[in-house]
Order: structure tokens, then C-alpha cells, then sequence
């Protein structure tokens, strides 16, 4: 069996336990029928032993309930490893079109916006995380225009709109920087390896923030306005995990965030144009006011 149909027999186990109803084996055996996977109790204790081992997923059983659960206190990365499994289930999904007719990419139209620029380098550059092993490689700079050497201790993998970036420290610094690895050239893993500090962990981190501009700035609470249509998208398709409807009706929605504001922050606000409103808090108000302003201005 290929790794696509095992990972999509994961997603569709978890799918059916995520419910939240306690699922027994013979409910989700019969779930994964429909999709034409059978399987035998053996097979769904194996495959909970794989994700728990393999992707920290701590699925358990309840025997007063007579069903399985997640316990979400135990299980480690939880957003991230849903986010491989869409990811994952996406591809998957297309390929069995794909090879069905190879005119269904006459139907799909892809963002060709070159993310994809740079993944070659993914599995060095995750084997280097796993090893904890530095890399050096040469980068380059929209700003300067110039390419510049670097050694660093890499962390963390994130991707951000399509694309992906390692992060990582410099010398002895405590200080992480981001890099896009669609302008990383040159990259050579090294046999010197390092111990990660365990006072640092940037997944923690950027768990507070909406990107990539991290710094240590307190989380503050930030309330956005939107209009009642716009608000439909950001239902669907929240800002960041922290957020929370306050109001949701006719004439408004209004949302409350709980993270570190930053530069991705404050381009996500003015992307959204005159369908928000930042309510609080005032010194972000002043500052989106006095952006707009410079914007007008050069017109």
C-alpha cells in the first residue's frame, strides 16, 4: 500500500474520533468502508501506535464510553500535524483524479506564485533539525540585492502563504532568524552538531504570532471589526488559533485576537481594506490611521 493511502487511512481514523463522540471500532471500521478501507482491529491499534509514535497524536480509549478520543493535553503539535494531514489528503486527493484523466488539469487552476522554490533542500534541512547539526549556506537578500554566507543552528521549519522558511540561531546568540529557503543556495549540512538551548523553543513561539516577525514583545489583545459579508470568510477561515467572536450579526463581526502584533499583523489588517476596522487597541489604531494616511498620500 502506497504512504498517500496509508496517511489518508490516518486522516479518516482521526476524522471520524476528532467527531468528539467516542467512536467504538466497529463505528469507525464501518466509516472507513465507505471510502473502500477495510480494516480489522489489529490494523486500527497498529495505525494509533503509528501516529502517536510518528506525529505525537495520543489517541486513547475510554472504557466507561466504550469509544476512542483524542487527548489533546497529551498530544504534542496538534495544529501542525493537522495542517500535514490537509497537506498530505490534498496531493493525495489529486493524484487519484489525476490518474483517473490527465485532462482534469484543464479543471485546476494552481497559484504560480514560485513557493515551491527551494523545497528540494526540505529533507536536508529536516534531517539537519532532527540531527541537530549545523548547515551553512549562502542567502540571498531582496533588500540589499546581495547574496551572504551564513553558519546557523537550524530549529524550526515553518511554511507562511506557500511558502517555506528555517529558522535558527547564529553563533551563541538567543536571538532566532528567519530564512526563505527559496533564496537559500549552496546548502551543506555539516558534521558539527549542537545542543538545542531548552529555554528556546521557536514552534512555542510562533505559536503567539500571525507569520514570521517574532519578537518578545508581551501578547496583547487585538479586536478587529469586520463588515457582516467579510466576516463569513474569517469565520471560515480564522486569522490565528486564538481567535474569538465577540459579536456576529447584521451589522458587524467582531473578533478578539490574543497574540504578539507584528509587520504580518498589520499588512493582514490592511489587505482587508475598508471591510475592517481596528477597534483596540489605540496605539494600533494610530498606527494603521498614520499608514493610511501615507498611502493616500502618494496618490
Amino acid at each position: 500500500m502506497s504512504k498517500h493511502r496509508t496517511i489518508r487511512r490516518y486522516t479518516l481514523e482521526i476524522e471520524k474520533i476528532k467527531e468528539g463522540h467516542f467512536p467504538s471500532f466497529e463505528t469507525i471500521s464501518n466509516y472507513l468502508k465507505t471510502f473502500d478501507f477495510d480494516i480489522s482491529n489489529r490494523t486500527l491499534q497498529r495505525d494509533l501506535s503509528q501516529i502517536r509514535n510518528e506525529f505525537g497524536l495520543e489517541i486513547e480509549y475510554n472504557r466507561t464510553k466504550n469509544g476512542y478520543f483524542i487527548n489533546y493535553e497529551s498530544s504534542i503539535n496538534v495544529a501542525s500535524f493537522f495542517r500535514f494531514l490537509e497537506i498530505v489528503n490534498t496531493a493525495d486527493l489529486l493524484t487519484q483524479s489525476l490518474s483517473h484523466s490527465k485532462d482534469v488539469l484543464n479543471y485546476i487552476s494552481f497559484d504560480t506564485g514560485g513557493g515551491l522554490n527551494g523545497i528540494e533542500n526540505l529533507p536536508t534541512l529536516l534531517q539537519a533539525i532532527k540531527e541537530n547539526r549545523s548547515i551553512t549556506f549562502s542567502h540571498y537578500n531582496f533588500h540589499t540585492k546581495t547574496s551572504k554566507n551564513y553558519t546557523i543552528k537550524p530549529y524550526l521549519l515553518r511554511e507562511f502563504q506557500n511558502r517555506w522558511y528555517i529558522i535558527g540561531l547564529i553563533g551563541n546568540t538567543n536571538d532566532f532568524r528567519t530564512f526563505g529557503i527559496d533564496r537559500i543556495q549552496k546548502l551543506y549540512l555539516t558534521t558539527k552538531t549542537f545542543k538545542p538551548k531548552p529555554n528556546l523553543r521557536p514552534i512555542e513561539m510562533f505559536d503567539n504570532i500571525i507569520g514570521l516577525v517574532y519578537s518578545f514583545n508581551e501578547i496583547q489583545k487585538i479586536v478587529l471589526s469586520f463588515t457582516p459579508t467579510q466576516g463569513k470568510y474569517i469565520k471560515n477561515l480564522p486569522l490565528h488559533q486564538s481567535q474569538k467572536i465577540v459579536i456576529d450579526n447584521n451589522e458587524e463581526f467582531r473578533i478578539s485576537l490574543f497574540i504578539i502584533p507584528n509587520y504580518e499583523l498589520n499588512q493582514i489588517i490592511l489587505k482587508h481594506g475598508n471591510t475592517v476596522k481596528v477597534i483596540e487597541p489605540i496605539w494600533l489604531v494610530d498606527q494603521i490611521k498614520e499608514i493610511l494616511t501615507e498611502t493616500l498620500n502618494k496618490y
